[in-house]
């Protein structure tokens, strides 16, 4: 519809403008009846007709397929309340489990119903309840933790600290997904906008921050694997100062790109750029003492490098939102 029309005015000095008819009868309004007006960022006014109507549930229905574990995650992702799995034959014992396991790898969705050809899954979180802030802080608290337990693992060869690393990239991952929902929920209903105090532009930032946190927690683990893949061996003395000093500076940068991008704090985004420097002579220094010690190490120790500056490098990303 684009319909203009005259702004009005009344002898009193009040502005009005008439709504469209067709408009008005395909929802129901009547002479007295209430609209509710809301004003967006930019200035634009929005007339909602069910302001005070429950929101009907999103329902999306799959057929069983050699995907469905990813299409229930893409439907969870899209913010749909039911997700209803069908056939037209019997569900099998390993669809169903597999079903399971990826209900369990996201937060707030549970099996509601189990029949001879259907599972009914339901997600029974209150979006508002969630702001994307609080789910992202807890998100970074997880993958700090790891990057510390991973590099310690890597320099003390402790295999089972590394595998500890690994399975908590599991509660990374469920994070990464809760937020993502969250945000489209968000981008899809103007009153939770509101109501969270969000607009468009930090859902798109928050999707962006939300992926280079989790980014970190997948780098994480793979310094966790190169500790499974040390068969015993460990790190000598020198590697394992240049390899705890560099992750010290790296851990430093994530955390002042977190709080600077949740405080809006360009004095401290910039901050983590100026930590290159550091960053780059470390790895220089690692890189040389590698060319003379122990090679069954050797390869490992590099990727351990290489990992933790990604690691910078996503921080100075995640800065980089700060405008």
């Amino acid at each position: 519809m684009n319909d203009l029309r005259k702004v009005q005015r009344t002898p009193t000095g009040t502005f009005f403008v008439c709504l469209p008819r067709i408009w008005s009868e395909q929802y129901g309004l009547k002479k007295g009846a209430l609209v509710a007006l809301s004003q967006t960022t930019d200035g634009r006014l929005i007339i909602d007709p069910w302001y005070n109507a429950e929101p009907a549930p999103k329902v999306a229905t799959l057929q069983v397929g050699p995907y469905l574990g990813r299409e229930i995650v893409g439907q969870y992702l899209l913010g749909s309340d039911v997700i209803r799995v069908e056939t037209t034959e019997q569900i099998d014992v390993e669809i169903r489990k597999s079903v399971k396991t990826t209900v369990g790898s996201l937060i707030g969705l549970e099996i509601v119903e189990e029949t001879y050809s259907q599972i009914v899954l339901q997600c029974l979180l209150e979006p508002s309840g969630f702001p994307p802030e609080k789910i992202l802080r807890r998100n970074y608290v997880i993958v700090a933790g790891m990057h510390r337990d991973a590099v310690t693992a890597f320099v003390t060869a402790n295999s089972q600290l590394a595998k500890s690393v690994i399975a908590r990239d599991d509660e990374n991952n469920r994070l990464y997904f809760l937020l993502v929902r969250i945000l489209r929920t968000i981008l899809q209903n103007s009153e939770l906008s509101r109501k969270l105090g969000l607009t468009p532009i930090e859902c798109l930032d928050y999707r962006l921050a939300a992926n280079l946190v989790e980014n970190m927690g997948d780098a994480c683990v793979q310094v966790a694997q190169k500790t499974l893949e040390l068969n015993y061996g460990r790190p000598s003395e020198a590697f394992r100062k240049l390899l705890c000093d560099l992750q010290m500076i790296c851990y430093d940068a994530h955390d002042q790109a977190l709080k600077a991008f949740v405080n809006k704090d360009i004095a401290l985004a910039e901050n983590v750029r100026q930590l290159r420097k550091k960053i780059d002579f470390l790895s220089l220094n690692i890189e040389k003492a590698a060319s003379d010690k122990e090679l069954d190490v050797i390869p490992q120790t590099l990727a351990v490098t290489a990992f933790l500056k990604q690691i910078y490098a996503y921080s100075v990303d995640l800065a980089d939102l700060v405008v």
